[in-house]
C-alpha cells in the first residue's frame, strides 16, 4: 500500500512550550491510524496541523504526494476533518446539514442528493435526516458531525477524539462506520485517549505523549514490549498486614498496589515467583480468598512506557 500522509520532523510550539516535538509517521492508504494519548499530549495539535488549521513551525508534510505548506488548498478537498468540536448547524434539518457541507467541495445534483442519502445511513441517521440537530442527543450529533465529514467521500478522513462524551450506541455506531469507510478505501486517523477504540478499529497505533511518539506498531507488536509480564489480583482477608515493601523485595515484581480488600501485583512471569507472593501473604496470616491473572494489554504499555493512567 502507498503512503497517503508523510510526516516528518514535525515541530509546534506555544510560546515556551513545545506541544509537538519532531514527530514523524506515515499513514497508508486503507490504513486505519490511531493517534493515541492522554489529554495535552499533543494529539489536538497535530490533528489540527494536519487539517491545515495550523502551521507548524518545523518539518514536512505530504498528503497524496503534495507539500501541504506549498498546496493547502488543494488538499483540502481531498480530506474529511471530524473536528472534537461540534460543527453543525442546529436549526435546519440534518439532511440540509450535510448538503451543505457536501457542496462546498462541489457536489451537486443527483450525486449530491445520493452521497448525502449515503452518508446518514453510515451513521444511522436517515430516519432522522428531516429533524434539526437540536432536538439529537449528543451522540447523534457527534454521529452527524461525521456525515458531515464524509459525504464527499475523501480519500483521507481525520477524526480528532469523535466520541468524547457519548453514550455506548452512538460510540459503536462510530466504531462501526469507521470500520466501512475503511473498507471503502479511505485511511483513516483516529485521535483518541480511549484504550479500548483503538483496539478495536485500529490496523496500527501511535502512542504519543508530551509531543513526542513514544511507541508505533500493530497492538500485537506493542504489547510485545511487556510480553512478559503478568499482573496478579489477589482477594484477601487480613489484607491490613501485607507490607507492599515485601512484595516488591520479590525478585520480578514491578509494581504492588493494595486497594481495599485486594492486592495487584505486576510481575515478569519468567522468574516464575507467585509461590513465592503467596508465601508472604500466608506468613502475614491472611487467607487468599480468590486470585486473577491478567497478561499484558495496551493499558499495560503505555503504563510502562510513561509511567501513568491513560486517564491521568
Amino acid at each position: 500500500m502507498n503512503n497517503v500522509i508523510t510526516v516528518k520532523n514535525l515541530e509546534k510550539n506555544y510560546g515556551a512550550k513545545r506541544a509537538v516535538d519532531g514527530i514523524s509517521f506515515s499513514v497508508k492508504d486503507g490504513e486505519v491510524l490511531g493517534l493515541l494519548g492522554p489529554n495535552g499530549a499533543g494529539k489536538s495539535t497535530t490533528i489540527n496541523i494536519l487539517s491545515t488549521i495550523l502551521k507548524a513551525d518545523k518539518g514536512d508534510i505530504d498528503v497524496l504526494g503534495q507539500r501541504l505548506t506549498s498546496n493547502a488548498k488543494s488538499i483540502k478537498q481531498t480530506l474529511g476533518v471530524v473536528p472534537q468540536d461540534l460543527a453543525i448547524y442546529e436549526e435546519i434539518s440534518a439532511e440540509k446539514n450535510i448538503s451543505f457541507f457536501a457542496s462546498l467541495y462541489g457536489l451537486k445534483g443527483n450525486e449530491l442528493k445520493k452521497q448525502v442519502k449515503e452518508a446518514l445511513e453510515l451513521v444511522g441517521l436517515y430516519d432522522r435526516r428531516a429533524d434539526k440537530p437540536k432536538t439529537f442527543s449528543g451522540g447523534m450529533k457527534r454521529r452527524l458531525n461525521i456525515a458531515c465529514a464524509i459525504a464527499h467521500r475523501p480519500k483521507v478522513i481525520i477524526m480528532d477524539e469523535p466520541t468524547v462524551g457519548i453514550d455506548p450506541q452512538s460510540r459503536n455506531h462510530i466504531l462501526e462506520s469507521i470500520k466501512i469507510l475503511k473498507a471503502r478505501g479511505s485511511a483513516v486517523i483516529y485521535s483518541t485517549h480511549y484504550m479500548e477504540e483503538v483496539e478495536a478499529i485500529a490496523d496500527r497505533i501511535i502512542i504519543i505523549n508530551e509531543g513526542k511518539i513514544i511507541a508505533e506498531g500493530t497492538k500485537e507488536e506493542l504489547k510485545e514490549k511487556v510480553n512478559d509480564e503478568i499482573t496478579y489480583t489477589f482477594k484477601l482477608n487480613n489484607i491490613e498486614n501485607v507490607i507492599d515493601k515485601e512484595i516488591y523485595a520479590v525478585q520480578g515484581v514491578k509494581k504492588v498496589n493494595i486497594v481495599e480488600d485486594e492486592v495487584r501485583v505486576t510481575t515478569l512471569k519468567s522468574n516464575n515467583n507467585l509461590n513465592e507472593i503467596i508465601g508472604i501473604f500466608l506468613d502475614k496470616h491472611c487467607k487468599v480468598e480468590s486470585m486473577q491473572s491478567k497478561e499484558a494489554s495496551l493499558e499495560t504499555v503505555f503504563l510502562e512506557l510513561t509511567g501513568r493512567n491513560l486517564r491521568d
